[in-house]
C-alpha cells in the first residue's frame, strides 16, 4: 500500500494542491539537493517511495542508492546530514527538490569531499574531449572519513 495519495487526473496533478508523486518503472523519482541559504546545488540522487517518506518524516534527506541498493540516509557515515528545510516538487510531480541546511564538521555534500557534488565544470565546449576543470577544494579527505 502506498504512503502517498494515487495520481489523479493531469489538472489536479499540476494545479491541485495535493501531492502525488509519480514515481518511475524502476519506483524511483529524481532529487536535487540545494542550499537553503545559497541556493548552491549541492547532489543529485534518487528516491523511493521508502525514502521520501522516511525524509518527510525524520527531517532528514534520505535516498535510495541504486549501487548499493539500499536507503541511505546522508551524512550517515561522514556525519555531513542534510537537514530539511523544505521540500518542493516540479509541476507534473516527478522531480523533488529539497533546501536543506548542512551539518557536520566538514559542511559537505559530496562523497569525494566537496562542498557540492557540481565541483567541475566544462572548460571548452569545443573541444571533442570536453575538459572539465575542478573549481573548488575538497573540505574532508573520503579515505580518512570513509575507511575504505
Amino acid at each position: 500500500m502506498s504512503s502517498f495519495p494515487p495520481r489523479t487526473d493531469r489538472n489536479e496533478v499540476e494545479l491541485g494542491a495535493q501531492f502525488q508523486p509519480k514515481f518511475g518503472p524502476d519506483g524511483l523519482i529524481p532529487c536535487i539537493a540545494q542550499d537553503h541559504e545559497t541556493g548552491e546545488v549541492l547532489m543529485f540522487a534518487f528516491m523511493n517511495e521508502e525514502s521520501l517518506g522516511h525524509t518527510l518524516k525524520s527531517g532528514k534527506a534520505t535516498y535510495w542508492s541504486r549501487s548499493r541498493n539500499k536507503l541511505w540516509m546522508k551524512g550517515e557515515e561522514s556525519g555531513n546530514v542534510q537537514l530539511i528545510i523544505e521540500v518542493r516538487t516540479d509541476c507534473d510531480q516527478d522531480v523533488i527538490l529539497i533546501k536543506v541546511e548542512r551539518t557536520g564538521s566538514a559542511n559537505a555534500s559530496c562523497h569525494n569531499g566537496y562542498q557540492s557534488c557540481f565541483y567541475r565544470k566544462f572548460t571548452d565546449l569545443t573541444d571533442p574531449a570536453f575538459p572539465l576543470e575542478t573549481t573548488s577544494e575538497p573540505l574532508f579527505d573520503p579515505k580518512e572519513v570513509y575507511k575504505k
